[in-house]
């Protein structure tokens, strides 16, 4: 957890109690509009829904895995506890798929989760992975969150991702999981 970060997006008023609510907005690049700047370096752009945004330097994954949590089996239906956290990191995705006007393949999408599981702190040349990188950082600057814990949550998502995808070229995670999202 970071206290530092949940007092300046409190200051900047922004609701710190559920994370699920916030967000990572995308950022365009100034002079060709359809293409999205990755995330670098420590700060990162939070907004609500109402369009309020702060920008907080947000921690590395690593120093923000705090205690020893194991969680439960997460193969099925994920405990509701964890719930935020998903919301988050989907929601960005869904996001960032709707600004760039097309959806990943859900093999981009296991691909990415896969990364952000093996190296929480790495970077990849997928824009996306800045953006799913610090909305897992800025969940857990907000939340206690075991390395255990945040690596069973990430595989789920992995785990989603491949449950829905149904050939080379599928689409379906993105349109059953997190388009409905956009729409909340």
């Amino acid at each position: 957890m970071d206290w530092d970060v949940a007092e300046q997006l409190k200051r900047g008023g922004l609701n710190v109690r559920c994370p699920e609510v916030l967000q990572i907005p995308v950022r365009y690049h100034p002079q060709e509009p359809d293409r999205v700047i990755p995330l670098e370096g420590e700060e990162a752009p939070v907004a609500d829904y109402s369009g309020r945004i702060v920008t907080v330097r947000l921690k590395p994954i690593s120093r923000l895995w705090t205690g020893t949590a194991v969680p439960p089996d997460m193969t099925r239906e994920p405990p509701r506890q964890y719930a935020p956290f998903f919301l988050l990191l989907e929601t960005t995705a869904a996001i960032y798929c709707a600004a760039m006007g097309r959806p990943e393949l859900d093999s981009e999408f296991a691909r990415l989760y896969r990364q952000l599981y093996r190296r929480p702190d790495g970077h990849d040349a997928h824009p996306l992975f800045s953006y799913l990188r610090a909305a897992a950082r800025l969940y857990m600057s907000l939340r206690a969150v075991s390395q255990a814990e945040f690596e069973a949550m990430v595989r789920r998502l992995r785990q989603s991702a491949r449950h829905f995808s149904t050939h080379e070229g599928s689409i379906n995670y993105a349109q059953v999981v997190l388009y409905p999202l956009t729409l909340a």
